[in-house]
């Protein structure tokens, strides 16, 4: 007779049963592989990889690497901090919302990239959309002027948080060798430039709150065709 011991089934599996494939984890997992490696780990063939299963399974929860790219940026526009309604002067809290995006953006390599290229639709654009509308329209911006207007204020901001995200990969020598380039010229040949060499290399923090002052004056006078 067989004992019940000698029936015991031994699983084979040495790894953990796998957790349930889905869109979460899916856009989860790529956040965690751009946090560590940038936009090089932005693909649907390492996604796939540290989720144990093949690129081809991504695809009924995710259309292409396109769509990944806007759940992805999505997901992290949540961080952004919308600003209280009526807090104070509505310049100061645009600005205060453009420099959490760009916080937002920097705080993980190749994600201001990722900006750049992609144009997300999901619930957290939505939400910084109708924030920006909404501050635009308190200081007096016709609507129609405004729908234009958060477009070059958020790719102002992203292009920005992209150099500096680059530079990041950059060693200090890289950026004295531009300075070093801008001091050398030849007073006879460039002279705007030899006059302007400290100025030119200068700034650092501060240009990016001055293109925004910048903007939004323009914004304020310039009707839209």
């Amino acid at each position: 007779m067989i004992s019940p011991e000698s029936r015991r089934i031994v699983s084979r599996r040495t790894r953990p049963a796998k957790s349930p494939l889905s869109q979460e984890a899916i856009v989860s997992t790529a956040l965690e592989l751009l946090s560590r490696e940038g936009m090089a780990g932005l693909s649907l063939r390492k996604v796939a990889a540290a989720l144990d299963t093949g690129p081809a399974s991504l695809y009924v929860y995710v259309a292409d690497l396109n769509e990944l790219h806007v759940l992805v940026l999505d997901r992290v526009l949540g961080e952004v901090e919308l600003p209280p309604e009526q807090a104070g002067d509505w310049r100061n809290r645009l600005k205060a919302l453009l420099r959490s995006y760009f916080g937002v953006l920097l705080a993980r390599p190749g994600l201001a990239q990722v900006a750049l290229s992609t144009i997300p639709s999901g619930p957290n654009m939505m939400a910084l959309t109708e924030a920006l509308l909404s501050l635009l329209a308190e200081g007096g911006v016709d609507l129609r002027r405004a729908a234009w207007a958060i477009d070059l204020l958020l790719l102002q901001t992203a292009a920005v948080a992209a150099e500096q995200d680059n530079r990041r990969s950059q060693d200090e020598s890289e950026l004295a060798r531009v300075a070093e380039a801008v001091h050398s010229v030849s007073a006879e040949q460039h002279p705007n430039i030899h006059a302007l060499g400290d100025e030119l290399v200068s700034g650092k923090g501060d240009r990016h709150d001055w293109a925004l002052d910048v903007l939004i004056n323009g914004v304020l006078s310039t009707p839209r065709p």
